[in-house]
C-alpha cells in the first residue's frame, strides 16, 4: 500500500501545483492595474515634480500638503531612506514610477523627487470583495481536485466493498471466497493473499474432518478386537489361551498408537507456526543408515539399493523432518515392491533432490495427487491395506516446509517414483 499511497500524494502535489497555477495566472488577467490609471499617476507626479522643482526643499512638504488639499489626491512626502524594498529602491533610484502594497490594502504609487525625498500619491482603500467570477473558479479549481481524487479512490472502495462482502460471507461459514478482483487492481495482492488464506483454512477444515473420521473408524476396530479378545479371555480355560489374548490386546494397542502417534505428527505439520530445526547434516550416513533400517524390517526378497551423489555431506535441514520423510517413503516403496527400490539424493546447483522408485505396479495419474492426502490409501493388488493413510501426506507437507515439493512419476524399475527436491539454502526461523 505503500506505493499505492506514494502514488495519491503525488497525483495531489502534481495537482495542485497545477491549479495554483492556473489560478494565479486567471487572477493576474483580471486583476491588473489599469495601464490609463498608472499613465496618468505619472503625469500628475511628473507635473508636481516640476512645481517642487521652483522652491526650496523646505517647502516642499507644505507645497505637498496644500496641493493635496485643492486637488484631493492624497500625496505624501517621504524621506528615501523610510522607503523598504531594495527592487522598489533600484526602480525609483533609476526614474521609473514604482508602485507598493501595504498589509492594509491600500496601493501607493512611487516617485523619487532627488536623492532624499520620495513623492507618494496613495491609491484606494480596504481590499476590494472577490467579485462572483473569482469566488466562481476557485470553486471550480477546488472542486476539479476533488474530481480528479474520487476519479482516483473510486476503484479502491469498489474493490475494498467486494472484499469486504466475500470476507463476510466467509466468516459465515460459507467457506468460499468469491471476491471477483481484477488483476490491475491496487489491491489485487490484498485479496489474493486472503485467497489462499481461506483456501488453506478450507483445506484444514477439511483436513481435521478426514483425520475425525478416520482416526474415529480407525480405532473402532482394534476396539471390537480388544473386546472380543477379552471375553474369550474370560472363558478361557487354560494361561496359554489369556497369554494368547493378552498378546492380540497388545497388538491392537500397538495398532491404536501408532495411529494416534501419525495423525498427531501430521497434526503438527499442518500447524501454520512449524519452527524448522536447520542444523547441517551429513547425508552421506544417513541415507545409508535410514535404507539399512528400513531393509531389515522389509520382506527378506526386497533388495533395497542407495546411492548418494555431490556434496552431501553438509545438507541444511531440518534432520527430524527429513528422516520421518525418508522412512515413509521407503515403508510405501516395501509395501507395494515386486523385488527392487532405488533410493537416490543429489545436491548440486543449489537444489536437494531425494528420489525412491520400486519396481511395483505403479500409481494411475489420476491418483498421483490425491495419493498425498489424508487417510486416503489406494487398493492394493493383493487386496490388502495396511498403514493408515498419512505417511505420504507427511511427506508433502514436511517437504513443503523446507520450501520444496514432491511429485510421482513412472520408474525405470517399472513401478512409481517419487521425487522430493527442496532449495539447498533455506531461510533461517
Amino acid at each position: 500500500m505503500a506505493r499505492h499511497f506514494a502514488g495519491l500524494y503525488l497525483l495531489i502535489v502534481i495537482t495542485l501545483a497545477a491549479v495554483s497555477w492556473g489560478q494565479d495566472e486567471l487572477l493576474r488577467i483580471y486583476s491588473n492595474q489599469d495601464p490609463a490609471e498608472e499613465k496618468g499617476a505619472a503625469i500628475a507626479m511628473t507635473a508636481l515634480q516640476s512645481q517642487l522643482g521652483g522652491i526650496p526643499t523646505t517647502e516642499w512638504e507644505r507645497r505637498v500638503k496644500a496641493m493635496s488639499a485643492d486637488t484631493g489626491l492624497d500625496m505624501e512626502l517621504f524621506v528615501t531612506t523610510e522607503i523598504a524594498g531594495r527592487e522598489t529602491l533600484e526602480k525609483i533610484k533609476a526614474g521609473n514610477i514604482a508602485h507598493m502594497q501595504a498589509s492594509t490594502g491600500q496601493s501607493w504609487t512611487l516617485k523619487q523627487l532627488n536623492a532624499d525625498y520620495v513623492l507618494a500619491l496613495k491609491w484606494g482603500g480596504p481590499p476590494a470583495q472577490r467579485s462572483v467570477l473569482e469566488w466562481t473558479l476557485t470553486a471550480l479549481f477546488y472542486a476539479t481536485i476533488a474530481l480528479v481524487i474520487m476519479i482516483w479512490i473510486w476503484p479502491l472502495t469498489r474493490d475494498l466493498r467486494l472484499l469486504e462482502r466475500a470476507a463476510a460471507r466467509f466468516g459465515d461459514r460459507s467457506w468460499l471466497f468469491d471476491a471477483v478482483i481484477k488483476p490491475r487492481s491496487q489491491i489485487y495482492p490484498l485479496a489474493e493473499t486472503f485467497r489462499r488464506m481461506a483456501m488453506r483454512i478450507d483445506g484444514l477444515i477439511a483436513s481435521h474432518k478426514d483425520m475425525s473420521n478416520a482416526v474415529s473408524h480407525e480405532i473402532k476396530t482394534p476396539l471390537a478386537r480388544m473386546q472380543f479378545e477379552i471375553e474369550l479371555a474370560q472363558q478361557a480355560q487354560d494361561m496359554v489361551e489369556v497369554r494368547k489374548g493378552l498378546g492380540n490386546i497388545k497388538a491392537d494397542l500397538v495398532a491404536i498408537d501408532d495411529l494416534v502417534t501419525a495423525a498427531l505428527h501430521y497434526a503438527i505439520l499442518e500447524r501454520a507456526d512449524v519452527s524448522l530445526n536447520l542444523a547441517a547434516h551429513d547425508f552421506t550416513t544417513l541415507v545409508p543408515a535410514i535404507a539399512e533400517r528400513v531393509t531389515r524390517d522389509a520382506r527378506p526378497n526386497i533388495e533395497l539399493h542407495s546411492d548418494v551423489q555431490g556434496d552431501a555431506d553438509e545438507i541444511i535441514c531440518d534432520v527430524y523432518l527429513l528422516e520421518s520423510v525418508l522412512r515413509n517413503l521407503l515403508y510405501n516403496a516395501v509395501r507395494h515392491a515386486k523385488r527392487d527400490i532405488r533410493v537416490t539424493f543429489t545436491s548440486r546447483d543449489g537444489e536437494n533432490q531425494l528420489s525412491v522408485e520400486d519396481d511395483g505396479p505403479g500409481i494411475p495419474e489420476h491418483d498421483r495427487e490425491r495419493v498425498f492426502e489424508s487417510f486416503v490409501q489406494l487398493d492394493r493388488h493383493d487386496g490388502r491395506k495396511s498403514g493408515f493413510g498419512l505417511g505420504l501426506a507427511i511427506v508433502k507437507r514436511a517437504i513443503e516446509w523446507h520450501r520444496g515439493k514432491v511429485v510421482i512419476s513412472n520408474s525405470a524399475l517399472g513401478g512409481a517414483r517419487f521425487c522430493a527436491t527442496w532449495p539447498a539454502t533455506l531461510p533461517s526461523n
